[in-house]
């Protein structure tokens, strides 16, 4: 069944249909849909900084699997909705069967009888969406090999907050291209009217299938899609600079060949300077200095990494209101 919401926040009014199962994508939501999420994030955010309970989920249950290694996917959703009233269940893939050869399906079909929903982070996309087929309780991507759908979700919070808006400023990604923070971000921007230019060396660019539904998304907000080799190009006039790590989980064995590829890439001091004066720079972390980024960047006074950091807990918290509650 659907949850309709009517809303009217700062002039902005709508009715949204959410329901009330999954959260994947950000392709999978209407520009309006995403907003609205923005918003109970503000909103959560102001109730946990005034110290002011808020239990919407009490008595709820989060079932949390981890394939991948995490710091900041597993405390954000396990405080998040500890905050929120409800409980977490950390499971990981060498405690229960789905590590052992259960299949997803049968993991879906069981857990959905225990528990009101489910996060993974985990490698394949295809594990995330077989487990969404056969649950009967929410799926959160908590990270893909493919997408990253909660980090950027609190990359558009994290601007809203210092730029005081998201439609019609410039998004610059430098560095690979092809992988789940870069095809995120593109989806996310497209929805919400914002331009991103991502710069990657040949054989990085981002999966040409994402590409295409981000391009037909900017046609109904006004978002410009810019995909390029050239770094100065991508990040001329950039009111948003971001990068990631050359080399994510599960691709240590390339280490040496995307140093190389990829190093006319990093986000330095010259490259910065093509940029807006008053750019702010995001990394959803954890970062290697040196590499993707100098020190001089991400510890800089226009790094804004631990608000971006932080705003993982609020924005998550949006996400498992809005389905659970």
């Amino acid at each position: 069944m659907s949850k309709v919401i009517k809303w009217n926040t700062k002039g902005v009014s709508g009715q949204l249909q959410f329901k009330g199962k999954d959260f994947l994508t950000l392709s999978d939501f209407q520009s309006d849909e995403i907003l609205y999420l923005l918003e109970e994030a503000k909103e959560l955010k102001s109730l946990q900084k005034q110290g002011k309970p808020h239990p919407y989920l009490s008595g709820k249950v989060l079932g949390m699997i981890f394939e991948k290694a995490s710091t900041r996917t597993r405390v954000s959703f396990e405080v998040g909705m500890l905050q929120l009233g409800g409980h977490p269940i950390f499971l990981s893939s060498r405690d229960i069967q789905i590590g052992r050869g259960e299949s997803i399906s049968d993991t879906a079909k069981v857990l959905s009888r225990y528990i009101d929903c489910m996060m993974i982070r985990t490698f394949s996309h295809n594990t995330v969406e077989e487990l969404a087929e056969h649950a009967t309780v929410p799926v959160i991507n908590g990270l893909t090999d493919l997408h990253h759908p909660t980090q950027v979700l609190a990359d558009l919070l994290t601007i809203q907050e210092h730029k005081g808006k998201l439609a019609g400023l410039k998004m610059c990604y430098l560095g690979d291209g092809n992988n789940n923070m870069a095809h995120s971000l593109m989806e996310g921007a497209a929805k919400v009217g914002l331009d991103i230019s991502i710069a990657s060396p040949p054989g990085y660019l981002p999966d040409g299938k994402i590409t295409e539904k981000a391009i037909e998304a900017g046609k109904l907000t006004g978002s410009k899609i810019m995909i390029t080799h050239n770094p100065v190009d991508a990040i001329k006039d950039a009111d948003i600079v971001v990068t990631d790590v050359w080399t994510s989980m599960g691709q240590e064995e390339e280490t040496e060949k995307r140093l190389k590829d990829l190093a006319d890439y990093q986000v330095n001091a010259e490259l910065c300077k093509h940029a807006k004066s008053d750019y702010i720079f995001l990394h959803c972390l954890p970062a290697h200095r040196g590499e993707e980024v100098t020190a001089e960047i991400i510890d800089g006074p226009q790094s804004v990494v631990f608000d971006e950091a932080e705003n993982r807990l609020h924005a998550q918290k949006a996400i498992l209101k809005l389905l659970l509650e």
